[in-house]
């Protein structure tokens, strides 16, 4: 097994700890984690707004005659 030098080690750790090539990736991953998190903490408020959007919205296009010619 090959050992690596003092130097070599910690010039690969430099440049690990440097490489930021999968850190846009976590961002988008934790900022799905926050935006799931609020949707499951406040899920019944968001139903609830909906569903009172959604009748509107059906209340509205039941009052809406076509005229033929």
């Amino acid at each position: 097994m090959k050992m690596i030098s003092n130097n070599a080690s910690k010039s690969l750790l430099k440049s690990l700890w440097k490489d930021e090539s999968a850190q846009g990736a976590t961002e988008y991953i934790l900022l799905l984690v926050v935006v799931v998190t609020l949707a499951f903490i406040f899920k019944d408020k968001i139903k609830a707004a909906v569903i009172s959007r959604l009748d509107n919205i059906g209340g509205e296009m039941g009052g809406f005659n076509v005229e033929k010619n």
